[in-house]
């Protein structure tokens, strides 16, 4: 298969390859970018999403970090003051997990190269999971939140940070001008890549709003699930829970 040329977002197996090998290409000045271009309110934003994760009541379990990258949120997770437990973080982006290994040394994150649409692990194996702006690339996305639920404990949570659209008109027009022309510049600029960073805006305008999300989690297996805009509606945090054993 010819690995993809252009920006536009592929479909199936396509999807994949242009997503593994896009990331694979930009891992190396993928973390500065991150803070440059969000100007470090993606930081703000994992926080939060964290503290919707409930860690608390279970702080010396095994968590799940789903599309990990560079182990962003993973490191969140592990520096919360009071949390006893491990993360594994998996990202099929082999070159996103080398570029972030010195920001784990020391850390109780471990690093598990796997599709996230084919987790390598048994059913129940995690307390709760999170996903950090790796949803919108997925190949498959129900697929990939139908192997989120079943590596979840029963009543464990998963929450997805994501991008969306805002839904003011003001701010919309401002964020795609941004997304859509100084993004991509800058992107280009710093990371010499030609199509990575036109590819970002593109999937956003193509993935389901925050309700359409919330309908798919439920079509994959979460209840109660919810979600809040953060910074005006750029970004959306999805929760889920995954259903308790019935009793006998």
């Amino acid at each position: 298969m010819a690995a993809p040329t252009e920006a536009e977002p592929a479909a199936g197996a396509e999807r994949a390859e242009q997503v593994r090998r896009l990331f694979g290409e930009i891992a190396p000045r993928y973390d500065l970018l991150n803070r440059l271009l969000s100007l470090r309110i993606d930081q703000r934003w994992r926080r939060r999403a964290l503290r919707r994760l409930a860690w608390e009541e279970a702080p010396d379990a095994i968590y799940l970090d789903a599309c990990a990258g560079t182990f962003d949120l993973a490191l969140e997770l592990v520096r919360r003051p009071g949390f006893a437990g491990r993360v594994v973080g998996t990202d099929f982006a082999l070159p996103m997990l080398a570029a972030g290994g010195s920001k784990i040394r020391g850390r109780t994150v471990w690093p598990v190269c796997g599709d996230a649409t084919r987790l390598p692990f048994p059913g129940e194996a995690f307390a709760g999971a999170v996903v950090g702006f790796g949803v919108r690339n997925l190949a498959q996305l129900e697929t990939g939140l139908r192997e989120c639920c079943r590596v979840l404990r029963p009543e464990g949570r998963l929450v997805v940070l994501e991008f969306t659209v805002p839904p003011g008109r003001l701010l919309r027009l401002l964020y795609m001008l941004y997304f859509e022309h100084v993004l991509p510049r800058v992107g280009r600029l710093v990371s010499g890549h030609g199509w990575a960073y036109s590819y970002l805006p593109k999937s956003v305008k193509g993935f389901p709003g925050p309700a359409g999300l919330a309908g798919v989690m439920e079509d994959a297996g979460f209840g109660d699930v919810r979600w809040e805009l953060v910074t005006g509606g750029i970004a959306a945090i999805h929760v889920g829970t995954k259903a308790a054993r019935p009793e006998r």
